[in-house]
């Protein structure tokens, strides 16, 4: 029986074991948790320590404002890598070539792979909001709070199709070679970690051309006010790109 013929009835259980299973895989993996939830909230409450109590060129705390560059990048951490990394162990260890033999329609194990990690990205959000309370104190009314949370984990998900797509072709260990090898130089030019400004001028010239960066500044705009139109364009464009992908990497898929 082919994905498309399943019925929903069936398919949600199935859906909701994948999860289960996406989720203990995760959690099987506590050095990836390490690097991809804990490491971005220990950089927050770090900075935050340090310099939570000056004010921004926006005239709001840095304590605030950074919670958009750090936010962006424990998301895009926890998205890019757990999925893809998850999809390549699967084919490594012969996994999915069961998942594709059997009833259970391969596109439901890939999805439940993407929306297990969804959980960890909105504890990464919690967290540092935690910490924020900590070591500054209130900085943001629940509105906009509420606002900057689902901009972050939505924003998210263009970032797993990527992911899948290099765990499509990739064996694990490689996969996480290159996830990484791509994430940290995309979080730095993009300026999660570093104000842009401060920055040399090449990597300011390469920010706007990548989506960490537009996610990073459509999470400040709930923030500031600030247009953000055209970044919300900019992070859609990319969801586009990532599915194109995603898709033709599956279509050479080898197990």
């Amino acid at each position: 029986m082919s994905a498309s013929t399943v019925p929903a009835v069936s398919v949600l259980p199935v859906l909701r074991s994948e999860i289960g299973e996406g989720l203990r895989a995760i959690l099987r993996e506590p050095t990836a948790l390490v690097f991809s939830v804990l490491m971005p909230v220990g950089f927050y409450a770090l900075f935050t320590s340090v310099f939570g109590g000056q004010q921004t060129s926006d005239g709001l705390p840095f304590a605030a404002t950074s919670i958009a560059g750090y936010g962006a990048f424990g998301v895009v951490s926890v998205m890019l890598l757990n999925p893809g990394i998850g999809v390549a162990e699967d084919r490594t260890r012969g996994w999915l070539r069961v998942k594709m033999v059997s009833a259970t329609p391969l596109g439901v194990t890939l999805a439940a792979r993407v929306l297990a990690a969804l959980p960890y990205a909105l504890g990464v959000v919690l967290a540092m909001g935690a910490a924020s309370l900590l070591v500054a104190g209130p900085v943001l009314d629940l509105g906009t709070w509420v606002r900057l949370v689902v901009v972050l984990v939505v924003g998210s998900l263009p970032f797993a199709l990527f992911g899948l797509a290099v765990g499509f072709v990739a064996s694990s260990n490689a996969a996480a070679a290159i996830l990484n090898a791509v994430l940290f130089p995309m979080v730095l030019a993009s300026g999660l970690w570093v104000p842009l400004e401060l920055l040399p001028g090449f990597l300011q010239a390469v920010a706007p051309f990548l989506p960490t960066y537009h996610l990073a500044q459509l999470a400040q705009a709930q923030l500031t006010g600030a247009p953000a139109g055209g970044h919300l364009l900019a992070v859609l464009a990319a969801t586009v790109v990532g599915a194109v992908v995603a898709r033709l990497a599956y279509r050479n898929l080898r197990v």
